[in-house]
């Protein structure tokens, strides 16, 4: 296996595209040819994870937070997140970020969430919008819409989450007048010609669009083929989970409890403890910006980390209850799951969760 081979292997279980469109996932350090005999999982690269890797002699490192979120002027020895790059880059350790892409993905660390605390009747909610994408819209007869949709994707079009090929297609007429000096697909110069042409629709990532244009131009039969571009949001993967108590309803003071022996942290609790509460709303990370989100799909409740002063008081306002776990405790249930799925990708991973990356303690 290469490190190119788990990205993609990754990749399939969390994409990329899915990723939040400002976060940073994917290949961080390394080189994608390089030979992967043993892989690491941690849920930020420290400097406790950085030495253990090293120390390890680890090929890969699979880190749920990026190391590298923000651009670097340096990388130099020393601490810090230049001095981490460096170290790891001088091992020859490569790195992986899935983050936000594991957030939203199937089994990822919403769903695992929502299964800590048993929800059922689960529904999504809080769109993480992705990288820019757009549209790429062209009419083509009949006989080439193959041949230009396989151009189409084989330049980086269509892909929608786990699938490829992803495309709408419609019938229709299309008119033209070929002038004398024109060298028409179908028809003859000076004359007006209508054909049946299919629509083809297809959705592509912005970054790749001048890639995309030149097969679309290259495969098409027309001399001068129309085609548009439209600009697009979409395609998005949900943070949140909302979902029922298996045990039915709790107070709030019951729910702290709970959320306490569940997630193993003390947590921070807005509202009123003798309160009742039926439907659920679970983020992992920071979702205070989503507690109104929350209450609109019907949730009494909101448990997540990061929760600000004004969005608590926001949130009560609402009626809702929030429940500030933390950042890196609402977190934890989605590493169990990605240290499976890593696993299933590298037999043998070391586990390096228990590195806990969470700055904030007890006072003692």
């Amino acid at each position: 296996m290469t490190v190119g081979d788990a990205l993609e292997a990754i990749g399939a279980a969390a994409p990329p595209e899915r990723a939040a469109q400002w976060d940073a996932v994917g290949l961080q350090i390394g080189d994608a040819s390089a030979d992967v005999a043993s892989a690491g999982v941690c849920h930020e690269v420290t400097e406790d994870v950085a030495g253990a890797a090293v120390a390890a002699g680890l090929d890969l490192l699979i880190t749920y937070h990026p190391l590298i979120f923000r651009p670097l002027d340096r990388v130099v020895a020393g601490s810090g997140v230049s001095g981490r790059t460096f170290r790891l880059a001088a091992a020859g350790v490569s790195l992986i970020s899935v983050h936000t892409a594991w957030d939203v993905a199937p089994g990822g660390a919403a769903d695992a969430l929502a299964a800590a605390f048993g929800l059922s009747d689960v529904v999504s909610f809080g769109p993480l919008w992705g990288a820019d994408s757009v549209k790429v819209i062209t009419y083509v007869p009949a006989s080439h819409v193959d041949v230009v949709s396989d151009a189409l994707g084989a330049a980086g079009a269509g892909v929608i989450g786990r699938y490829s090929g992803c495309s709408f297609r419609t019938s229709g007429v299309g008119s033209f007048v070929a002038s004398e000096s024109a060298t028409p697909h179908i028809g003859m110069p000076g004359e007006a010609t209508s054909v049946d042409e299919i629509r083809i629709e297809i959705s592509a990532p912005a970054a790749a669009l001048a890639s995309i244009a030149a097969a679309l131009v290259a495969a098409h039969p027309y001399e001068e083929p129309a085609w548009d571009v439209l600009h697009r949001t979409g395609d998005a993967g949900f943070l949140g989970r909302t979902g029922l108590l298996a045990d039915g309803p709790l107070t709030l003071s019951e729910l702290g409890t709970l959320v306490k022996s569940t997630l193993g942290a003390e947590p921070r609790v807005a509202g009123h403890g003798e309160s009742i509460h039926t439907r659920i709303a679970v983020m992992p990370g920071s979702g205070g910006e989503f507690v109104d989100l929350a209450a609109a799909t019907g949730a009494d409740a909101v448990i997540t980390g990061d929760v600000s002063h004004h969005r608590a008081r926001a949130a009560l306002d609402a009626g809702v209850a929030v429940i500030d776990a933390g950042h890196v405790p609402t977190e934890r249930p989605g590493l169990a799951t990605l240290y499976a799925a890593v696993c299933d990708i590298v037999p043998g991973t070391v586990d390096l969760r228990h590195i806990d990356p969470d700055p904030w303690r007890p006072p003692a």
